[in-house]
């Protein structure tokens, strides 16, 4: 396997309109600009001041302006019936946010969702998310399959695709949707498999709901290379006290740690923070969670211990790094726990999340030690949690590029906010242990592992999920120069610091990022989050576009 594909878990371009003629979009305020997605055929971003100030509340606001575009937006009947509010919350800032699922006759259009942006004044300053258009001259087929019938479908061929019968960590799931691609829409049911066995697994199949064929497939884990979160499961002890040990980690470097002690034995249970950090056992086998950590002396000094050390202060110091810098309480916002098992399985070069926890293997000694040992990667996989949780972004093509880009970005962020060694290196600390100065991905050239720092040598195969580790090379390298500043394919970028690029990633992660975005979108995310934090004339603004501009994504 290359190392590129090994990468730490680590669609279609777009046009840029500056400015939308009244002939193009209706008679739009002059500071209205417009992403159009080429794929869609559709608005992908819209910026600017959109409507007159209001005092009506923030969804008739934004339904209007849906109904008032329904030609250019191209979807059918009342907005009210294509497009339901998932979600909606009042930010920092003073803006009204919304999340809203498309749906076709009720039934929810994956991978299409539209947020929107209404400030104090009653304004819709931002519109982002590619909805599918003419759903009802492209819709076909009936829904004649039942759920069972089309887990039972998918699973024949799952167990194909993987080699024997998957051993599930719960029972697969489905639900109807209508699933867009190549031009064409069915009603499918999108069935999820979640397994370990015969390796780790989390499939997402499209089985059409009239013909039983499958329609596309993917698999979701975010690995270390190449929704719940509540404890339970691991024997956690429900009576005792908080105590304070100490443990070496992976590297030998002595730390204190979070404990619970219970009945004369101390557990890695850190009840400080949210629902709690618990950190579990596997014991080499291939079993979630494992059984709770468990210590006689408050003491992890052990060879063995070390994996268990770091995942547990690790886990903590990236729950610190959200919420003291953009108060987020846990991966959810809602406090979930967090939950890391260590010593999974034999010589395994890996981590991942799986959806529902943290998982690291112990390396082979060579490659690979033990996962754990890097505050990098361990902020990476929560991240990726936090990315589920947010913005969505689907596995694949340009969307899981972003989405491995955000993870190593955040990665990046919490190693320098807690002062761990930090440099632009992904994973250095637990890879290749005999060779220094290397890591799985380097952010400052991605060139560096072979892969890409600029849009048009982009990758462009099926590989890797489409590219996902490959081509987040582009986004990191755009963060990387926000950051640090730089001349790149002779553009010249003004570095802001990673205080200020984690402001700006982290709002267009959780606001302005939707699960189909391009690389297109995530730059008038960034553009956009900027403008918002720091005014649409400034030079964070500028920095952000000069920073896309080297990585030619325009």
């Amino acid at each position: 396997m290359k190392k590129k594909m090994m990468a730490l878990g680590l669609t279609a371009g777009l046009m840029v309109s500056p400015a939308l003629s009244s002939t193009a979009f209706g008679a739009p305020d002059l500071s209205e600009k417009i992403n159009w997605s080429e794929k869609a055929g559709t608005p992908e971003f819209i910026s600017g001041k959109l409507t007159a100030p209001s005092k009506s509340d923030a969804e008739t606001i934004v339904y209007n302006y849906l109904n008032s575009k329904k030609k250019d937006l191209k979807f059918t009947g009342d907005a009210k019936t294509s497009f339901e509010v998932k979600e909606k919350k009042k930010d920092n800032l003073g803006f009204t946010y919304l999340k809203l699922q498309q749906v076709y006759k009720g039934t929810p259009v994956y991978g299409s969702v539209v947020t929107a942006h209404v400030n104090k004044d009653g304004v819709l300053t931002a519109l982002s998310g590619a909805a599918l258009p003419e759903l009802d001259k492209k819709v076909k087929g009936e829904k004649k399959l039942k759920k069972k019938e089309a887990v039972t479908i998918g699973e024949q061929d799952l167990i194909d695709t993987v080699g024997s019968q998957p051993s599930y960590e719960y029972e697969p799931t489905s639900e109807m949707v209508v699933f867009v691609e190549g031009g064409k829409a069915n009603y499918a049911y999108l069935v999820n498999y979640n397994f370990l066995a015969p390796e780790p697994g989390n499939w997402n199949y499209f089985v059409d709901a009239s013909t039983g064929e499958i329609l596309s497939k993917i698999n979701e884990i975010h690995t270390g290379k190449g929704n719940g979160g509540k404890p339970g499961g691991g024997g956690e002890p429900t009576a005792g006290s908080n105590t304070v040990g100490t443990g070496k980690g992976v590297l030998g470097d002595t730390k204190s740690i979070n404990t619970y002690l219970s009945s004369s034995t101390y557990y890695l249970q850190d009840n400080t923070r949210g629902s709690g950090v618990f950190t579990y056992d596997a014991q080499t086998r291939t079993r979630l969670p494992g059984n709770l950590w468990a210590d006689a002396d408050n003491v992890l000094n052990a060879s063995y211990d070390g994996a268990a050390v770091d995942a547990h202060a690790y886990a903590g110091e990236t729950y610190d790094y959200y919420k003291n810098v953009h108060n987020r309480n846990s991966y959810d916002g809602n406090g979930a726990a967090l939950k890391s098992t260590v010593h999974y399985s034999r010589s395994y070069n890996n981590a991942f999340w799986n959806g529902q926890q943290m998982v690291y293997g112990d390396g082979d000694g060579s490659t690979f030690i033990p996962l754990s040992g890097a505050l990098d990667v361990v902020a990476h996989e929560l991240t990726h949690a936090v990315t589920d949780t947010t913005a969505d972004l689907i596995y694949q093509n340009e969307s899981g590029a972003i989405n491995e880009s955000m993870s190593d970005v955040f990665g990046t962020l919490v190693e320098h906010h807690a002062n761990n060694n930090p440099d632009w290196l992904v994973g250095e600390d637990i890879y290749t242990p005999n060779k220094n100065g290397d890591g799985l991905r380097s952010m400052s050239d991605p060139t560096v592992e072979g892969d890409p720092d600029h849009y048009s040598i982009r990758y462009t195969g099926t590989g890797d999920n489409g590219g996902v580790h490959i081509n987040s090379g582009i986004g990191n390298k755009a963060a990387y120069l926000l950051s640090q500043g730089g001349t790149h394919y002779g553009v010249k970028v003004t570095g802001i610091g990673t205080d200020k690029v984690g402001k700006i990633y982290y709002r267009a992660l959780t606001q302005y990022l939707t699960p189909s975005s391009t690389f297109s979108q995530l730059r008038s995310a960034a553009v956009q989050s900027a403008t918002d934090l720091y005014g649409a004339g400034s030079a964070e603004v500028g920095s952000v576009n000069a920073a896309f501009d080297a990585v030619g994504v325009k």
